[in-house]
């Protein structure tokens, strides 16, 4: 393999993680999803695949674990729900929602990402003999390069038509000004009924210490934080939050007693003409 994870941004590694959750998670007797290439992302990471023995993964470590299992499952349901024939996904890393969901006819979805990352992501899904169930376009690029709306749109996007968006795991890793700046973007090209499914923001200065998840935390900026919701409501969009607690409630995984109250899911649906 040519491509390698040395070559990617330290955000952009932190992609791997999310994949060695899923895979750990299709690996359970009844799994919320299963991914059959997230076990091959890792792999060619030179990651362990299987799970640590109880207690030996720290509280926070387990928190985000699963957070990303929860978020996967949700965002995969809400997807289809949204039934539109355009897909992009922000920042899509190693994603494999395009190999791996039951996709209506018609469907096309762009990922968009840096070189590196969608570089390492093809090599393995090749070696794989990965076939997508819906029309994939590959865009490598920087989200806060200003060009990428019009380059998205030159590769086949219709800014007429409604959108399902999805920005899994990206926000909390940009400022409230680069934060803001994407998703003004995204307004700019999402019709009326488009669809953006992203995270509740964090305060990351109440993020726990943890040294063995420094390399993910210390990235964080938290993004326009906890009022991510309010933002958008006030720029053209209708956002709804579902907590964390609920989502797990959902799917049969409860959380304890407590938790995944101030983390959650948001769901915008675009209401405002750009």
């Amino acid at each position: 393999m040519t491509s390698t994870p040395d070559a990617m941004s330290p955000v952009s590694r932190t992609a791997l993680y999310a994949a060695l959750v899923r895979a750990r998670e299709g690996a359970r007797p009844e799994p919320l999803f299963t991914d059959p290439y997230a076990a091959r992302f890792a792999e060619a990471a030179g990651m362990p695949t299987e799970a640590p023995e109880e207690g030996r993964r720290s509280e926070l470590g387990a928190r985000l674990a699963v957070h990303v299992m929860l978020r996967t499952r949700f965002y995969d349901d809400r997807l289809l729900a949204a039934a539109a024939d355009q897909v992009v996904l922000l920042a899509a890393g190693l994603d494999t929602r395009a190999y791996r969901l039951d996709w209506p006819a018609g469907t096309r979805l762009w990922e968009l990402d840096l070189p590196p990352v969608l570089a390492f992501k093809e090599e393995v899904l090749d070696a794989a003999g990965a076939a997508p169930a819906c029309g994939r376009a590959v865009l490598p690029g920087d989200l806060l390069d200003p060009g990428w709306p019009r380059r998205l749109v030159e590769a086949g996007f219709d800014p007429q038509r409604p959108t399902a968006w999805l920005a899994e795991g990206l926000v909390v890793y940009l400022s409230a000004e680069q934060a803001a700046g994407l998703l003004a973007a995204v307004g700019s090209l999402s019709a009326p009924g488009s669809r953006l499914l992203m995270e509740r923001g964090r305060d990351v200065s109440r993020t726990p210490h943890d040294p063995a998840l420094a390399q993910v935390t210390e990235l964080w900026q938290g993004g326009l934080g906890p009022d991510t919701d309010q933002w958008l409501n006030a720029h053209g969009w209708e956002a709804r939050t579902t907590p964390l607690a609920d989502v797990g409630e959902a799917y049969g995984r409860p959380l304890p007693e407590g938790a995944g109250r101030t983390s959650g899911f948001i769901e915008a649906v675009r209401t405002a003409a750009r």
